[in-house]
């Protein structure tokens, strides 16, 4: 089988591609790099014959609305129009937890690329999962200061190969609509998780202050509802292998 993977050199993408070329399928990375702009559309139609399935892992760094929005809204467009053009059979995409509850302007864009899915002329599978492990880290970067201050949260992380290997599991088989809820093993406090990062070494030392969140997002709104897939990896047993205390 033949996939084309959108934001293939990310840290999603790569785990995707990895999980599909072990299992002996043909991959197709589609990034600026490989000669191919999502936003403007250059290059997807030269990409695409012969692909039998699409996985969409493509990201924007942003929490305003209007950025996350038009990027989620135009690049998603752009590959489903491209895919249906190619006779792609199944377009696959990873969203998030609870962005019907949580309403932040990220969020926005990712329930405006699931519409777009859904009103695409490919056949589909949306994969929802919660935040990976990095969640803490990518958190800590973004901060400034010698206090960390840090949202007082509940999420329930899972290891980003997990979802990839999920993501790749869907690829290979038919399309399914709304796919589900992955989450990791176990509900964490995101105050916790820095204050354990920082203590191992993987993020710069630093108090780290809870914030109160008001809202869903403050009374657990990331995390699933419901009965779903579930990762194995925990939050301490991924921060143990990546071995932050010996560098």
């Amino acid at each position: 089988m033949k996939v084309a993977i959108a934001g293939g050199t990310g840290l999603t993408g790569r785990h995707v591609a990895e999980a599909l070329t072990g299992a002996g399928h043909e991959v197709v990375v589609l990034a600026r790099g490989r000669g191919v702009d999502l936003l403007t559309g250059a290059g997807l139609d030269a990409a695409l014959p012969g692909v039998d399935v699409t996985v969409d892992v493509s990201n924007v760094t942003t929490m305003k609305r209007e950025v996350a929005v038009g990027f989620f809204e135009r690049a998603g467009r752009n590959l489903v129009d491209a895919a249906a053009r190619a006779g792609v059979r199944h377009h696959v995409v990873l969203s998030i937890v609870g962005i019907d509850r949580v309403r932040t302007g990220y969020y926005e864009g990712k329930l405006r690329q699931e519409q777009v899915v859904r009103d695409g002329g490919v056949p589909w599978s949306v994969l929802r999962a919660t935040q990976f492990h990095e969640f803490a880290g990518q958190l800590l970067e973004r901060l400034p200061g010698p206090i960390a201050v840090v949202p007082a949260m509940k999420v329930q992380p899972v290891a980003v190969r997990e979802v990839a290997e999920a993501l790749a599991a869907l690829a290979v088989g038919e399309p399914r609509g709304m796919a589900g809820d992955l989450a990791g093993p176990r509900v964490e406090s995101l105050v916790g998780m820095a204050r354990r990062l920082i203590a191992a070494g993987g993020a710069r030392r630093r108090p780290v202050m809870p914030l109160w969140v008001p809202g869903p997002m403050g009374r657990g709104g990331l995390l699933p509802t419901g009965p779903g897939p579930r990762g194995t990896e925990t939050f301490d047993e991924w921060l143990t292998a990546r071995r932050y205390a010996d560098r």
